[in-house]
């Protein structure tokens, strides 16, 4: 158990919502618990902490992050073991990403003790609402917004940390279908696409919304210039398996997040004995290989989700469909025994679970 030292105003909620959930109907995002964290920074440092009663705050009309979108975001998870101890899943990854988007954004960065602390007693303090029951879990939303009260386009000087948390049951219950995106693009070179801002998520509501007209869960983006290279899946990052490889589009550029389950599949792989690929991947290739046999999976991979099956890929007006109903493959393989790891079935030989 991490110690946390840092000093935190704490008012407890007198009414609890605990008891307004259905454990059994959980929609990602829809329901939040009692409190939440919150830090400001100004005068260069990071002050006035507080844990308080989930509710709106004041805001002014004038601030920053409204105006020109100096905001960002992380998502992580915490997950009750069938012992009933209480985990986070890698939470360093996401403070080192978090403080990689502030860099980006022209943001201060956020320090460990700040984040962790924030978090671990947060949910210490609400830990009823990590949820036991197979498949739910407590999705943690740490985010950061500019809050200076002046228009003009500059960097702000002050900021808000806070910290929401919320139970959600299983992300997408069944395969998805995915359209691969000719027209619209997510990111470009030199952009921030390899940031979780804001502003990534909101040009991407348009061509998801065109592609579920049509049908399909969501798209799969390629690349801005000539899209003819695959980048993500929906939120996602995305995975092949094309004969025994695993091949997944490369972060090295600055285009695609470099998502912590993506990296952890990739762990998990590599301890299998299982070739991996890290490189760019032609939506040519990915066509071909569902026309040949070779490509027996596609699956997006990503907090909310985990691990998303892919059963099906639109691209030029044709679908196309993937195997989903292997027991054997790998996506459902590794999917079940990150569950395992987190539930505290498997050996954590990685050191990724931190007990709250």
């Amino acid at each position: 158990m991490i110690d946390t030292s840092l000093l935190i105003n704490t008012t407890v909620t007198r009414h609890s919502r605990i008891n307004e959930i259905d454990p059994k109907n959980l929609p990602f995002g829809k329901y939040f618990s009692d409190h939440m964290f919150i830090a400001d920074y100004k005068d260069g440092e990071w002050q006035d902490f507080k844990i308080m009663p989930y509710g709106p705050l004041p805001m002014s009309p004038s601030i920053s992050a409204l105006h020109y979108g100096q905001e960002i975001f992380e998502g992580m998870k915490a997950h009750r073991t069938d012992a009933g101890v209480v985990q986070l899943f890698r939470p360093l990854e996401n403070l080192k990403r978090m403080n990689a988007s502030a860099q980006r954004m022209c943001m201060p960065n956020i320090p460990e003790n700040v984040f962790m602390d924030g978090i671990l007693q947060m949910v210490r303090l609400d830990n009823k609402w990590v949820l036991g029951e197979e498949g739910c879990s407590l999705y943690i939303r740490p985010f950061m917004f500019a809050t200076d009260e002046a228009l003009g386009v500059k960097t702000s000087g002050s900021f808000r940390f806070i910290v929401l948390t919320s139970p959600t049951g299983p992300y997408y219950s069944d395969p998805v279908r995915m359209k691969i995106e000719t027209k619209f693009a997510r990111a470009f070179e030199g952009g921030v696409g390899f940031t979780k801002a804001a502003g990534n998520y909101g040009v991407s509501l348009y061509p998801a919304r065109l592609a579920q007209q049509e049908g399909y869960t969501q798209v799969i983006w390629t690349d801005a210039k000539d899209h003819e290279y695959i980048e993500e899946a929906g939120m996602m990052n995305v995975m092949f398996v094309i004969g025994n490889t695993l091949i997944t589009p490369s972060i090295s550029g600055n285009t695609i997040l470099s998502g912590i389950t993506r990296d952890s599949l990739i762990t998990l792989a590599k301890d299998w004995n299982m070739k991996v690929e890290e490189r760019r991947v032609s939506v040519k290739e990915i066509i071909n290989g569902i026309n040949s046999g070779d490509l027996t999976e596609a699956f997006g991979v990503g907090t909310a989700a985990t691990v998303a099956l892919i059963s099906a890929i639109g691209y030029n007006g044709k679908d196309y469909i993937v195997p989903v109903n292997n027991p054997e493959s790998f996506s459902k393989r590794v999917a079940k025994h990150i569950n395992n790891i987190r539930k505290g079935r498997a050996e954590d030989i990685h050191g990724w679970m931190v007990k709250v």
